[in-house]
């Protein structure tokens, strides 16, 4: 039911190739090209201009675009209500999620779920990139997703926890035995930057509430790559509390003196759509977190 020419020019227009959206939706080449060819003459409008080394959207395609994301979620929420409908237990729910709620959440959640709806299938998709994380939800590519930023796309989210923001030192770091890290050394030490859509400005907030900038040193787009060149001494590092629940290198961790904190949702585009799979899910992930944390 749900329409493959959608999911083909909108795979395209996110890839910026045909090449790149057949290996993203499991197609071939000609397969997309077929598909997106189909919905150009169904719309009698040209939505790629095509060149060498890739496509980008016409003046047409970027009119149309958000209209058939909005169509082709509905669709999507449509097929999967049949789908309910004809196997009453049965589903599909496809999670987004950042590195850290994947590690340290999604296994746990899923345990508890399928103890309850064994028939119910999960798919995990994991999507650093914050804007690709709401993307995939408003647009019917992810169910739910745990997100930092649900009102970038006016998800419906529900706030799950409040996870703060903290300082990470190499184990002999001078300051590592205090209390806090001070607001001055914030500023004055050699910062390791976690890179990436959304993330700079997640971790800065610690540096706005604290008034200062921060003196950036290098700048890395992996958790784990931070925790690796701050253990070895080659600066300080801000992380959420969650990815420092098992660090794989030796840190000091402290807070700041004012304190900082990221809120993590679960978010579905709309409650009123989202599959009663999908709702089951919430619910589940809901009261695995308020029972870890006791809220």
């Amino acid at each position: 039911m749900a329409n493959q020419r959608y999911d083909a020019f909108l795979a395209v227009a996110r890839c910026g190739s045909f090449k790149a959206a057949a290996e993203e939706l499991g197609y071939t080449q000609a397969g997309i090209s077929y598909l997106v060819n189909a919905l150009e003459k169904e719309l009698d409008l040209t939505l790629f201009v095509r060149e060498y080394g890739g496509v980008h959207l016409t003046t047409e395609g970027r009119e149309v675009l958000g209209l058939v994301q909005a169509i082709n979620a509905d669709e999507h929420a449509l097929a999967a209500r049949v789908r309910e409908l004809a196997h009453r237990e049965g589903g599909l729910v496809r999670v987004g999620s950042f590195t850290s709620v994947a590690i340290e959440w999604f296994p746990f959640i899923a345990k508890a779920f399928l103890e309850q709806y064994p028939k119910i299938d999960l798919k995990l998709l994991c999507i650093d990139d914050e804007i690709e994380l709401t993307d995939a939800t408003w647009e019917g590519r992810a169910d739910c997703a745990f997100s930092i930023a649900p009102e970038r796309r006016d998800l419906d989210a529900q706030a799950l926890h409040t996870d703060p923001l903290l300082v990470v030192l190499p184990p002999d770091h001078p300051l590592a035995g205090e209390a806090v890290f001070p607001t001055e050394a914030l500023a004055r030490e050699p910062y390791i930057q976690l890179q990436g859509n959304a993330r700079p400005s997640e971790m800065e907030a610690l540096f706005e509430a604290n008034g200062v900038a921060p003196n950036v040193r290098f700048t890395v787009d992996s958790d784990y790559a931070v925790m690796s060149m701050v253990s070895a001494g080659l600066g300080f590092s801000v992380l959420p509390s969650l990815i420092l629940s098992r660090p794989l290198f030796p840190l000091a961790v402290l807070p700041a003196e004012r304190e900082c904190a990221r809120t993590i949702s679960l978010a579905v585009r709309s409650r009123d759509t989202a599959s009663a799979a999908t709702r089951a899910f919430v619910e589940v992930a809901s009261a695995w977190v308020a029972e870890r944390y006791g809220s």
